[in-house]
Order: C-alpha cells, then structure tokens, then sequence
C-alpha cells in the first residue's frame, strides 16, 4: 500500500493562517471499496475560496471538518480503479484535497479529462477550470458588458482579474486594471493589453478614487470585483448611470474582520447594480465556456500565466502567497 502525504486542518485559523494550522503527516493510502477509484493527485489549484473553508461557519461549502486534509481542485491519473467509467491510466479532475491519494466516486466531482487537447494539463486549473470559467460567466453573464464601456478590475493581476481585462478588450470595451506594485501594473498594459493600469500601494481610499478618476475620465460603466475594502469604495464613487457591480471575491476581507462597503449609496445614486457571482452556478455549462475560451487563446487573444511551486511540503508556503501578492499568475502547486 503505497503512503499518503496529508496536508491536514488542526485548528480554524484566527485571522490570517499561520503554519501551526496545518500538519502535514503521512499514512496509507486507502484501500478501494465497489464503485471507488483512487486518484494520484499531480496538481492542484490554490484559490483564495479555501481560507473561507477553513472557518468554523459554513458559506456555499460546507467547513473543512478539523484532522482532514484541506480541500483543494486537483487534477491527477487513476491509479487504480473498481468504478465502471474510470480505468487506471485515465487523468482526471475534481475537486478532492492536499494529499497524494484521494478517493473518487462514481456519480462525484470527479471527471475524466484529455491533457491532449490543452497545451499543459494545469490549465484545466486555469484557463479551462474554475479560474477560466469564473472570468467567462462572472463577466459575460453578471456584468453584461457593451461595446465602448469601461471595466475596472480590482485585483487584475490574479489569475481571474487578468483574464477578465482580456475579455473585456475582446468585447469592445476599455479595460482598467487596480494591482499592486509597478511590476504588476506594467504586466497589465504590456502582457494582458489593459489600457491602464493603477497601482494601489500607498493609496487611502480618497487618493484611490481620485486614481480611478483619472484614469476612467469617462466614469466607470461595469466593476469586476476581487478585493473589496476602499478599493471597492474608491471604484463605486466613479460608477455611471445604470453601471453594473460583478462581485466575485473580498480578498482583503478573508483574514480579517468584515470591513463593509461604505459607499453602496452609490449604488442608488447611480441607479446601479451589484450582484455577487459563483461559478459553481455555470458548472453544465462549462464545456461551452471551455471551447470558446479555447477559440480566444489559440487566436492569440488570451494570456494565461501560471505560477508552479513544487512539494507537498510547501503547500503552506504556496498558500500564503495569494494573500501576500508574490504569485505571478494562477497558483499551482505541484504534488507529484
């Protein structure tokens, strides 16, 4: 029986993560029961979305029970198999945990996938999973963009918020980045095509707005949301008339004590509308999201980075880095 590297939840962080939350430890791998495969995980995805999980309170998950391996999206090959549909050999998808062997189920999360019909496997933890799909629906669908309006991304260096600026630009509108340092910025206009980028650091909420002004002379028609707190402020002072708020994260919110939105008068003032986004609601639906995505990058029209570190071992490390800025892309982690 081979051994089973688990990164485990002892306790509910308070605040942010600290590495004393987290054992990783090493058992057998579980034995097989009818109608189960066992998955040898290769990657998995890093999301902001597993802090929330983390927490004692359920949200649109429920909590990650404590003394269990972390939950995570991974992608791996069936190794062995007692589940009609799943043969040894065959790559799969789904959303299992931080650990080496995982259990799938038929009729669970767990999907067949072709690494031949992508450039790299990973990016069916980008482009062509949740990441790809949260930009596709969350801004098609939630923002409903026109032609010539104005999108302001918060968090536009992130693996969503990149994708949503090049969406954006594909659908005629001018598309406005808010990142952190100048590396960042600059990887917005030069790789991702955004037509500016504003840098937040060192930024109060009035000099943000004043920022956003300056760079959206025209007002702002449509706002893709990741951060929240006074970035989120500072963009609902510079809505338009009939303007349309795509909530999809709250990062800076995850560690801390909810802050609140203090501007959402605006949303009256503006006659605007804000609505929040999940993209589990587009799971049928993403094959189609899938292939036109497909159609976009292989004309060159899409970008997507995606940033590996190796090792089970540094999952909490790699984690930490969503919250710190220091991933340059989509974070993956490499377990075998």
């Amino acid at each position: 029986m081979p051994t089973n590297r688990r990164f485990l939840l002892q306790r509910r962080p308070d605040g942010t993560p600290v590495a004393e939350d987290f054992e990783l430890v090493s058992e057998p791998a579980p034995a097989l029961e009818e109608g189960q495969f066992l998955i040898r995980n290769h990657y998995a995805s890093l999301d902001p979305a597993m802090r929330g999980w983390m927490d004692a309170e359920g949200n649109y998950m429920p909590p990650i029970p404590l003394g269990d391996p972390v939950r995570a999206s991974t992608i791996g090959v069936v190794e062995e198999s007692r589940a009609e549909g799943f043969e040894p050999g065959q790559w799969v998808m789904g959303l299992n945990a931080l650990e080496d062997y995982s259990i799938g189920v038929t009729g669970g999360f767990t999907q067949p996938i072709d690494p031949s019909l992508v450039p790299s496997v990973t990016n069916y933890l980008s482009i062509f999973g949740a990441v790809g799909m949260t930009a596709y629906f969350g801004f098609l669908e939630v923002c409903e963009p026109k032609p010539g309006e104005t999108v302001l991304v918060s968090g536009a260096a992130g693996a969503v918020g990149s994708l949503v600026g090049q969406l954006a630009k594909i659908h005629g509108c001018r598309a406005v980045g808010i990142a952190g340092g100048p590396a960042k910025c600059a990887r917005l206009t030069e790789k991702y095509g955004f037509d500016a980028a504003i840098d937040y650091r060192g930024k109060d909420e009035a000099a943000l707005t004043a920022a956003i002004a300056k760079a959206c002379p025209d007002g702002v028609d449509v706002i893709f949301e990741n951060v929240g707190g006074i970035i989120l402020d500072a963009g609902l002072m510079n809505l338009n008339l009939h303007s349309r708020v795509g909530l999809c994260g709250l990062i800076s919110e995850y560690n801390t004590e909810p802050r609140g939105i203090r501007n959402l008068w605006q949303l009256i003032v503006k006659r605007a509308h804000i609505r929040g986004l999940l993209v589990a609601d587009y799971v049928p639906r993403f094959g189609e999201g899938a292939a036109q995505m497909g159609v976009w990058a292989s004309q060159g029209q899409l970008t997507i980075d995606e940033h590996v570190d190796e090792g089970l071992e540094h999952a909490f490390d790699s984690f930490m880095r969503l919250f710190a800025g220091t991933n340059d892309g989509k974070m993956i982690l490499k377990i075998a």
